[in-house]
């Protein structure tokens, strides 16, 4: 059956959720000071609160580091890890998403010094 649980011996691959969560959640942090008022400007927030989220910049490379840190190790469970818990093959696919997505959002992140300057 498609929807029938894979069932692996190792316990351990559970921590996988927790570092595609772990990524999304640097990943979002390490945009905080750059990304996020540049796109909230760009589609017409505006307020005097958005120059607060400038007050993440100094930690934004620990941001980055944990960020990094914990898509790598997620995509190591996930791709090259073999045997894991009991898991859905949709609870996988969510998972590879959501560390695809911390990996754009931190990639991002990390350039934006690059190629910001091209939209002013």
């Amino acid at each position: 059956m498609a929807d029938e649980v894979l069932k692996r011996s190792d316990p351990s691959s559970g921590r996988t959720g927790w570092f595609a969560t772990g990524g999304m959640i640097g990943a979002l942090l390490a945009s905080s000071c750059c990304v996020v008022p540049l796109v909230l400007v760009s589609i017409g927030v505006s307020g005097a609160w958005i120059g607060n989220l400038t007050a993440l910049e100094p930690y934004s490379p620990i941001f980055a580091a944990v960020a990094l840190l914990c898509i790598g190790l997620g995509f190591w469970h996930v791709y090259f890890r073999k045997g894991g818990a009991c898991a859905t093959r949709q609870s996988v696919r969510i998972t590879k998403a959501v560390l695809w997505l911390a990996a754009v959002l931190t990639l991002i992140a990390l350039t934006t010094n690059w190629w910001a300057p091209l939209f002013y």
